[in-house]
């Protein structure tokens, strides 16, 4: 149905189904504005108001059905709310109030502003807030996903493969501490995106990769978080200030790995390799869109890990297979190890020796790596080791078996195993 169809038409599916949409896309909008006009010592008082508003609206919409305007009817109550609020309250009446800059004249009532230049320029401003280096690299992909991206402690938490109080403490912690550094929530200026767009690309990489890469197969989140990601990457390319080539060869590389997003699993949620991917499931206009960003990361002379991971994400978007491919790809890797070593870059490496060198001289590569706790790198071996040694084959895929906790992986490692083993039955019968 269309999107904008009048409320007495939802069905009680589509009912059920609209207000936790709503609570994703507009939670994060509200409390970016209110945010950026509060100040980072006042969040709760923001995030009390929007959930406020989303309260009433789960009240009086069970009561009075959906009414034609979802979104302008939360934006209606979250402005009476916080109107209401500031009327009432004497620490905004004493001391926030000096703090904020009113656009309307003093003699006007305070305007909240959630035009879609002030929620985009307010988001933009809560990204440089959150990836502030004053928290780790875990507290702000948590911070980022609750505060910019909408989700839920128990959602969050799903995506980390943890309990819900663990990310409640790590959310809590990360805002005491911008708190206590006193870290405005302002637009930044030049020398602060030279200073922290790094760190924001690095949390906004590590969001995407924790959808992407994330050891759980199980949770639908794993697409919502790519997106997420993508989304704010968008965010820093909109803007004219943080549009620099390595934003551009970031979402490009976002882009090209979620072109094979639907070829990844099955629908048993069984990992499926790349060379058995099926190419008709490939999002082409995302390719292209990838292109497109690569492109015009090119100019100048910076060099970023995400041009090089872009470029190897872009040779694997191209089916055949060929020499040129995988000998591009292995001097993207050796580039990129020179560049910022990384020990799951170096394994990723060695499938890329062996497609261009043979099995043989990747087996010795990996070997070296000694990733013992690492269930990709047992796999990764057991997939070397297919066809030249099968016994070796089966007791990696056993390892990787063992410390996988995904059960899509589960169900493919379980899989490779019962073929080798088959195979070995076969051969060993007596003629």
């Amino acid at each position: 149905m269309p999107r904008n169809i009048t409320g007495h038409f939802y069905s009680l599916m589509e009912d059920q189904t609209l207000l936790p949409h709503l609570f994703r896309t507009e939670y994060r909008n509200i409390v970016s504005v209110l945010c950026y006009l509060f100040g980072i010592q006042h969040i709760e008082i923001a995030e009390d108001l929007v959930s406020d508003t989303f309260l009433s609206a789960t009240e009086l919409w069970s009561l009075q059905g959906v009414p034609d305007n979802p979104r302008a009817w939360l934006y209606a109550v979250a402005k009476n709310k916080t109107k209401n609020y500031l009327k009432r309250n004497s620490l905004f009446e004493n001391r926030l109030s000096k703090e904020i800059t009113y656009s309307a004249d003093k003699s006007e009532e305070m305007e909240i502003d959630l035009s879609e230049k002030n929620i985009a320029d307010s988001q933009l401003a809560m990204i440089f807030t959150i990836c502030n280096p004053c928290n780790a690299p875990e507290a702000q992909i948590a911070l980022a996903l609750n505060l910019l991206c909408g989700f839920g402690g128990q959602e969050i938490a799903d995506a980390f493969l943890t309990n819900k109080e663990v990310i409640y403490k790590r959310i809590n912690r990360a805002k005491e501490k911008l708190k206590e550094a006193n870290i405005k929530i302002e637009q930044p200026t030049v020398a602060e995106i030279n200073d922290r767009l790094e760190t924001v690309l690095k949390t906004l990489y590590l969001l995407f990769s924790e959808g992407y890469y994330s050891t759980s197969q199980d949770t639908p989140l794993r697409k919502d978080l790519c997106s997420e990601a993508m989304r704010l990457t968008i965010l820093l390319i909109e803007n004219k200030a943080t549009n620099k080539p390595a934003a551009n060869a970031l979402l490009a590389l976002m882009c090209f790995h979620a072109s094979r997003f639907e070829a990844r699993t099955n629908e048993k949620g069984e990992a499926i390799l790349y060379e058995d991917q099926d190419q008709t499931l490939w999002n082409k206009e995302l390719i292209e869109t990838g292109k497109a960003y690569l492109n015009r990361a090119s100019t100048g002379d910076e060099l970023t890990k995400y041009h090089l991971e872009a470029g190897i994400a872009y040779w694997h978007t191209q089916k055949e297979d060929t020499a040129e491919k995988w000998e591009n790809i292995l001097s993207l890797y050796n580039s990129l190890l020179i560049l910022e070593y990384s020990p799951i870059a170096a394994l990723n490496r060695t499938f890329a020796l062996s497609k261009a060198h043979g099995k043989k001289v990747a087996i010795l590569e990996a070997e070296k790596l000694k990733l013992t706790d690492n269930p990709f790198y047992f796999s990764l071996l057991g997939n070397l080791y297919s066809e030249l040694d099968n016994e070796k084959a089966i007791q990696h895929f056993e390892t990787a078996l063992r410390l996988t906790n995904s059960a899509g992986d589960k169900l493919t490692l379980t899989k490779n195993i019962q073929r080798l083993k088959e195979a070995k039955a076969v051969n060993n019968k007596p003629a």
